[in-house]
């Protein structure tokens, strides 16, 4: 027993092999997912926060580090101390110092004490030291004789307070200027180990007076920290003179708060408005989010619904009347939806026009093959197997104007257009033309074409749309008549016209005669020579050509019909 076979048609796929194709596509591990889960912030909108936060995040780092102003703050207050403790040893050396037995100028202690507290009195902030040249304290601004030979130590005012909110922007900004590398500029650097010495530091008095005496324009540089109680100290030292003569080094100490407030108050405006920038920023960034990355995501919502069948097109009106590129996109995609739903509807009337016109020819076959079956005159079996034959022969021209019908699109689709020589065409389809007449067909009268005459094109389909529309005039021209094809230019365009002797095209049919399978043929052709496709074809060629193409009727002076004309319009070529 043979196993029956199923055969697929040609060109089409078995049901199993296209099963498994389809299968094949889809991704490893699971389906493709065409509907990604909607995220709470774009990503694009992430991109344009970055793209606008960075650059201002960066121009606020370079502001807040300050590093250039602060040291000219330091500088500005290490000068005015310089000057103030050269003032003091000044004083010192004029008023405090007296000779001894050995007529060498010494400090007197007693007279250095009360001077140095009325030299400090009117700056509060402020400590002086006196030191002999032995490294002893002889004076201190801050240690006063109270009643009973008690000695009082006075501190220096408690450093400003801040909130909490505003110490912790300065301890990271403290943290942060620690990392980073600062510009030592004449000796003008902050120490800012919170360990470092408050206001018991002392220079190595021994040394700084040896230095100083081998070399009387040398400064003892001065020594910056900020303390654990958040003080910034700035201390300098200057020798005190008499005569020329060295005899004790004054330390002068300020707690330099005005430094802290004109730095702090200068973060506080920048991170104001760092905070304002940031906000716009954030607000123009989403602004700009909307405007581009929700209607892209509208856009994609609309190809889904319209791919699910849930509409033939689904784009926003408002996104159309859009007048930047996101409407441009729209109303692109609107069009392509339109195209693509006229396409399908085409494609479905086709299929049903297909199925109609195939039915008729096989509902003949069958009819004689079932008639043949129960007649015994071969007469009539001769007639009914002439029937079969020729409804064969119309299916086999059918199915071949249809095949040429449905690959007209896609070849033009994949076919670049070129320029073409509209002279040459016409001499190419007048010599086939003569080649394969018969005797008493129209006579093919062609015009000359001007010179320099080319479209843009696809030259052998337009070739066809010529032999076609050529071929309907000749069947439609009596014995001996005339066939006129002539080309011109108009305008933008370049007109080919086909004329012929025959009864003309029914005022109410001059746009019917392109349909699909649309045929009134002359009453002396016999049924089934033509599949009603051609003049189709041609429409279906030279829209692809983004040209047109009409039917009129041709008429003589008194307005009676004396044959058809078929105009073809295509773009002239540049």
């Amino acid at each position: 027993m043979q196993q029956a076979v199923a055969l697929a048609p040609r060109g089409e796929q078995p049901a199993s092999v296209t099963t498994k194709r389809r299968a094949a596509s889809k991704p490893r591990g699971g389906t493709l997912n065409l509907h990604p889960a909607p995220r709470l912030v774009s990503p694009l909108l992430r991109r344009i926060l970055l793209v606008n936060a960075l650059p201002l995040a960066l121009l606020v780092a370079a502001l807040l580090y300050l590093d250039q102003y602060q040291n000219g703050l330091l500088e500005a207050e290490v000068g005015a101390l310089r000057e103030q403790a050269k003032i003091y040893a000044g004083a010192l050396g004029e008023s405090a110092v007296r000779d001894d037995s050995a007529g060498n100028p010494v400090l007197i202690p007693e007279l250095a004490r009360p001077l140095l507290r009325r030299l400090t009195d009117p700056t509060p902030n402020a400590q002086a030291k006196i030191y002999a040249p032995d490294g002893q304290v002889i004076a201190d601004s801050r240690v006063r004789d109270g009643a009973g030979g008690a000695v009082n130590t006075e501190p220096l005012p408690p450093p400003a307070r801040r909130s909490a909110v505003f110490g912790t922007i300065g301890w990271l900004y403290d943290q942060v200027l620690a990392v980073l590398p600062h510009e030592n500029r004449h000796q003008v650097a902050v120490d800012v180990d919170p360990a470092a010495p408050g206001l018991d530091w002392q220079p190595d008095v021994k040394e700084e007076l040896r230095l100083s005496s081998t070399d009387n324009s040398r400064e003892m540089p001065p020594y910056i920290r900020r303390t654990r109680d958040d003080r910034l100290l700035v201390t300098v030292a200057s020798p005190v003179e008499h005569n020329h003569h060295t005899v004790g080094i004054i330390l002068l100490t300020r707690d330099a708060r005005g430094v802290d407030a004109s730095l702090f108050a200068i973060r506080m405006s920048i991170l104001g408005l760092f905070s304002l920038a940031l906000v716009l920023t954030v607000a123009l960034s989403w602004y700009l989010s909307s405007t581009i990355a929700r209607p892209i995501l509208r856009l994609a919502g609309a190809a889904a619904a319209m791919r699910e069948g849930k509409g033939r097109t689904a784009v926003a009106p408002r996104l159309l009347q859009r007048g930047d590129e996101v409407g441009t996109l729209a109303f692109a995609l609107s069009e392509s939806a339109e195209a693509l739903w006229a396409r399908m509807d085409a494609i479905e009337q086709f299929a049903a026009d297909v199925a109609h016109e195939i039915k008729n020819p096989l509902s003949s076959i069958r009819s004689a093959i079932e008639t043949m079956g129960r007649v015994t005159d071969p007469t009539m079996q001769q007639r009914l197997l002439a029937i079969v034959t020729d409804d064969v022969g119309r299916l086999d021209r059918l199915i071949s104007d249809i095949s040429d019908a449905s690959r007209v699109d896609a070849e033009l689709s994949r076919t670049a257009t070129e320029r073409v020589d509209v002279a040459l065409i016409l001499g190419t389809v007048k010599a086939i033309h003569d080649a394969t007449c018969r005797e008493g067909d129209a006579e093919l009268q062609m015009d000359a074409p001007p010179a320099g005459l080319f479209v843009q094109a696809v030259e052998g389909r337009l070739v066809q749309v010529l032999r076609n529309l050529l071929a309907n005039a000749q069947s439609f021209s009596p014995v001996g008549g005339r066939i006129g094809v002539c080309a011109r230019e108009s305008g933008n365009m370049v007109e080919i016209i086909v004329d012929d002797d025959g009864p003309g095209i029914p005022d109410t049919k001059l746009e019917n005669v392109f349909d699909r399978f649309y045929s009134e043929r002359p009453q002396s052709e016999q049924f089934g020579q033509h599949s009603g496709l051609g003049l189709s074809i041609c429409r279906q060629i030279v829209e692809a050509l983004h040209g047109r193409i009409s039917a009129e009727n041709r008429r003589d002076a008194s307005g009676k019909v004396v044959g058809a004309r078929f105009v073809v319009k295509l773009p002239k070529a540049a």
